[in-house]
C-alpha cells in the first residue's frame, strides 16, 4: 500500500533541499571556489577538512530528501540528526570567529526543521509515537 506524502512532509523535503543547498555553498567556500557573500567565514579559512565534512552533508542531505519524499520513516529520524548536526557545526563556526550573519542561513534552516519534526503532525505521518 502506497504512502501519501502529506503537504508537511513535501515541506520538509524542500527544507532538505535547502540544507544541501547551503552545505554546498560552505564547501565551495571553504575550498575557495566561490567567494563568500555574506560576511567572511574565520574559521576554517581554506580548511579541505572543513570542505569535507560539508561536502559530506551535502549528500546526506539529498539521500534524506530522498527518503523523505519516499515518505520512509527513517527520514525523520535522519532529518532529526542532519538539523542538530548542521546547528553544531554552524554555532562552532561562529564561535570559532565567522560572522553570524554567514552562518545565520543554516542555523536558521536547521533550527527550523528541528522545529518542524517535533510538531505532532509531523510525527504522526511518519508513524512515530507522540
Amino acid at each position: 500500500m502506497e504512502k501519501t506524502r502529506p503537504l508537511g512532509v513535501t515541506i520538509l523535503a524542500i527544507l532538505a533541499i535547502l540544507g544541501a543547498i547551503n552545505a554546498l555553498i560552505y564547501t565551495l567556500q571553504m575550498l575557495h571556489i566561490l567567494p563568500v557573500f555574506i560576511g567572511p567565514i574565520a574559521f576554517f579559512e581554506f580548511s579541505l577538512i572543513g570542505a569535507f565534512f560539508w561536502g559530506l552533508l551535502f549528500f546526506i542531505w539529498l539521500w534524506v530528501f530522498r527518503m523523505l519524499w519516499e515518505v520512509n520513516p527513517q527520514g525523520w529520524m535522519f532529518m532529526m540528526v542532519l538539523s542538530l548536526l548542521n546547528l553544531v557545526f554552524g554555532i562552532i563556526n561562529v564561535i570559532g570567529a565567522s560572522s553570524w550573519q554567514a552562518m545565520a542561513p543554516i542555523i536558521i534552516i536547521s533550527g527550523l526543521v528541528f522545529i518542524y519534526c517535533m510538531m505532532p503532525g509531523t510525527k504522526e505521518a511518519f508513524g512515530v509515537p507522540q
